[in-house]
């Protein structure tokens, strides 16, 4: 479970992989893990093993993988034959069940008005995960809102378009920055 936050140690961007041909420029940038946000029941084998081959942590959204159920079976299948380091979900159900089948879980909340971050913040306490992805990311308040009622360690996503985008959500106290924008895995 730690290597995880070894990997953001050494470099706290995330490259977000919504588009397969977005996988090789990630696999070559010097972003240490991978947020894998499309794929299918075809191909994610094989694109799990071209991620392990470059030593890289691969985090499976599972509610944006084709051809899996977005329920125990779909789930428990990724993390025993896939063997992700983590998983991604914004489904309070599968953050409990994917840590009870031992995996790195990562609850991902759209944060849209007051209302989405108080429900937000009980899913969070209820459901306990590893980590919480938070979008938009650039909201410095609400990252240290989040943080200080809750003690997950936060990674922002989503609209980070530059480098004080990135120095504002760590400064704000997420851990880490996931981020499709290809110019930002290179900071």
């Amino acid at each position: 479970m730690c290597d995880f936050f070894e990997k953001i140690e050494i470099n706290p961007i995330i490259a977000a992989v919504s588009d397969l041909h977005q996988l090789d420029e990630a696999l070559n940038s010097p972003c240490e893990n991978i947020f894998l946000l499309t794929g299918n029941i075809f191909n994610l084998k094989e694109i799990a093993n071209r991620v392990k081959s470059k030593n890289k942590g691969l985090y499976i959204h599972i509610d944006l993988i084709d051809g899996f159920s977005k329920d125990t079976w779909g789930l428990e299948y990724i993390v025993k034959n896939i063997f992700p380091d983590g998983i991604i979900t914004t489904k309070s159900n599968l953050v409990k069940l994917s840590k009870d089948l031992g995996a790195f879980t990562i609850q991902r909340l759209f944060i849209l008005d007051s209302m989405s971050l108080e429900k937000g913040i009980k899913s969070i306490q209820n459901t306990r995960p590893n980590a919480v992805e938070i979008l938009p990311g650039i909201m410095p308040k609400i990252i240290k809102k989040i943080y200080f009622e809750t003690r997950i360690p936060i990674i922002t996503g989503g609209l980070i378009m530059d480098k004080e985008d990135v120095i504002q959500s760590l400064n704000s106290g997420a851990v880490a920055i996931s981020t499709s924008n290809k110019n930002v895995w290179y900071m």
